[in-house]
């Protein structure tokens, strides 16, 4: 399981040191979260393209960086992200009218697309377009909600998804990955990694004002070898 970092709990004022820092402990993936302050419970607002492509411009080609739209209008403004320098965009379901017309048009820019769900959204949306997609990240806790503990009820979701995931690539199809991002740590890493999630997104349980990224990462990667 590979483990990305969510750069949501750094401090912006030293963005740049702890990139690098998590570059020089093993990362090569980094997730983005946008946030609108629409889409978003508490109306939180992040960041957006121009902190992106700064990002893409430090680390190089090499690191991959996916972009998680917390948006309203994602349909409308993907192309920004793609155009500073993201590999890959995930879009909610919930917040997209036409999910398949906006894979292909992703796909046509030449960027990969990812479809996210809440932890309480049924999967049964994703499964028509399931073969088209690069990338389905399921949330374990409410986008937006700071302080809120890993839903392990996302289980069964998380479960499916792999089997019809595994089903396809067995068939000759994509090979969609699968992601989980709320609440993950060294204490949990292990048990998402049994239910087949492939790319794991921490955030405070790798960059915290506790431990280097780098030892928070050994001790995720640690627990995955138990």
């Amino acid at each position: 399981m590979e483990i990305t970092p969510s750069i949501l709990t750094a401090d912006f004022c030293r963005l740049g040191e702890t990139i690098d820092e998590a570059l020089d402990a093993g990362i090569g993936w980094l997730h983005m979260d946008v946030m609108d302050g629409n889409w978003v419970v508490n109306r939180t607002i992040t960041f957006g393209p121009a902190l992106i492509k700064s990002v893409r411009e430090r680390v190089g080609p090499e690191v991959f960086i996916d972009c998680h739209l917390m948006i309203t209008n994602a349909e409308e403004t993907w192309e920004q992200y793609a155009n500073a320098g993201v590999d890959l965009v995930i879009a909610h379901l919930e917040a997209v009218e036409d999910f398949p017309k906006l894979i292909s048009e992703m796909h046509e820019s030449g960027v990969k697309s990812g479809c996210v769900i809440n932890p309480d959204t049924p999967i049964d949306g994703i499964l028509p377009f399931l073969s088209e997609l690069d990338l389905v990240l399921v949330m374990s806790v409410v986008p937006g909600k700071g302080g809120q503990s890993f839903i392990p009820q996302v289980e069964g979701k998380v479960r499916s998804l792999r089997e019809a995931i595994d089903f396809q690539i067995e068939n000759g199809g994509r090979e969609t990955k699968l992601m989980i991002d709320g609440g993950i740590k060294d204490h949990n890493a292990a048990l998402v990694a049994g239910w087949g999630i492939d790319v794991a997104v921490v955030g405070s349980g790798l960059i915290n004002n506790q431990a280097p990224i780098g030892e928070n990462l050994a001790s995720i990667t640690n627990s995955l070898e138990i």
